[in-house]
């Protein structure tokens, strides 16, 4: 008995695939290097900076940790841990969220933002170099116009750290 004939895969658009394929490399790129840059300059991981970009950038240096969460897209348990460690390094400070009981308020302090000052004009240095050295100031922005309704599309959808969790299973059913 032969085997069944390989059925042929689903036809996909080769220019939508060049795009989607293009754009997870030079994501890639772009976040390796950004790592490496961030961690020989300030000794920073990528999601530790986006914390501290996140408060740094923020009106009051503050943030909800479950809004940050989502912001940056890490689980809530993932940004409790991150921010223990920014937290030991007196990086950032946490407190009770003044508006929400249950809720925990972080915020940058002074030494992350001089952390932010050492590290900044490498990553600003490093994007440069690699993603807009390439473009004109036009392309950056045709590339901003075109990201900005992908980027609210996926964000039309909770993040999963702002997904509702599932109840636990309890010892009787």
């Amino acid at each position: 008995m032969s085997d069944p004939p390989l059925v042929p895969p689903h036809e996909v658009d080769p220019v939508r695939l060049g795009a989607y394929f293009a754009l997870i490399e030079v994501t890639s790129l772009l976040r390796h290097a950004i790592e490496q840059q961030l961690h020989e300059d300030g000794g920073l991981t990528f999601v530790r900076f986006q914390v501290l970009m996140r408060l740094h950038r923020s009106p009051t240096g503050s943030h909800r940790m479950t809004d940050l969460a989502d912001a940056i897209v890490v689980s809530r348990s993932g940004l409790t841990y991150q921010a223990g460690l920014l937290e030991k390094a007196g990086l950032v400070a946490r407190s009770p969220s003044p508006d929400d009981e249950r809720g925990v308020t972080i915020t940058i302090t002074d030494a992350g933002r001089a952390l932010l000052g050492r590290v900044l004009p490498g990553h600003e240095e490093v994007v440069g170099d690699l993603l807009f050295e390439p473009l004109s100031r036009a392309d950056a922005r045709a590339l901003a116009d075109l990201l900005a309704p992908v980027r609210d599309h996926m964000r039309a959808a909770p993040p999963r750290s702002a997904s509702r969790r599932r109840a636990r299973p309890t010892a009787e059913g």
